[in-house]
């Protein structure tokens, strides 16, 4: 973890740690983000994002929206039609069950639809400070596996699994380091394990190919 802890200095962040940065941290910003991360590219997600926000910017004012506004908002996310109608019924709980405020627990986050674990852990992790959760996406998922942290065969399974196999200090940034490492080097397909700075310790379970050496 210290040695990617230096290697990501310099890359780009995921698009939802950008908007929790630029919006100092709001629960609802970052509930939103992440909900229209799910299987999106970041650029596309960042995008939608920014395009939502300026419109409405509280659970109020986007419950008010109809769901074919917020379609026209968040496209081109993936399943952007599931989303919106997600993202607007998340809004009128959170107003009509919460008061207006993005609750801060995992069981409560959990009532929300389109809310499941990886969602809730982040918002949890960059909105509410938490120091005990894991948000695990399939970056993580990928790369705790190849590292040989974990043998698992869900995202679920990786996320309590993590904890038992990791120093309780490293579970808020996990994802962080994890995800820009994936996005940029431990890659889905064709990793760059040539310019990997874990490639003495790494294991590389799963992997049958490797990108080629990218010279600096």
């Amino acid at each position: 973890m210290r040695r990617l802890a230096k290697a990501i200095d310099g890359l780009d962040e995921p698009a939802v740690e950008k908007i929790a940065k630029d919006q100092q941290e709001d629960p609802f910003q970052v509930l939103i983000a992440t909900m229209l991360s799910a299987q999106t590219r970041d650029p596309v997600t960042h995008a939608a994002s920014t395009r939502l926000f300026r419109v409405a910017r509280t659970p109020r004012s986007m419950a008010k929206l109809e769901v074919a506004r917020i379609q026209e908002l968040i496209y081109p996310v993936s399943f952007y039609r599931n989303k919106a109608v997600h993202v607007k019924q998340a809004c009128e709980q959170i107003v009509t069950r919460f008061g207006g405020r993005v609750p801060s627990t995992m069981e409560e986050l959990l009532t929300l639809p389109g809310v499941g674990r990886k969602t809730a852990n982040l918002v949890l992790i960059l909105a509410h400070s938490s120091q005990d959760n894991i948000c695990v996406d399939t970056h993580v998922h990928r790369i705790a596996n190849r590292l040989g942290w974990v043998h698992t065969r869900t995202p679920e399974e990786t996320e309590q699994a993590l904890y038992k196999a990791t120093p309780r200090r490293w579970w808020p940034v996990i994802n962080l380091y994890l995800v820009t490492w994936g996005q940029n080097v431990c890659r889905p397909v064709y990793p760059l394990c040539p310019q990997c700075v874990l490639v003495d310790v790494c294991p590389k379970l799963g992997v049958t190919k490797m990108g080629k050496l990218v010279r600096q």
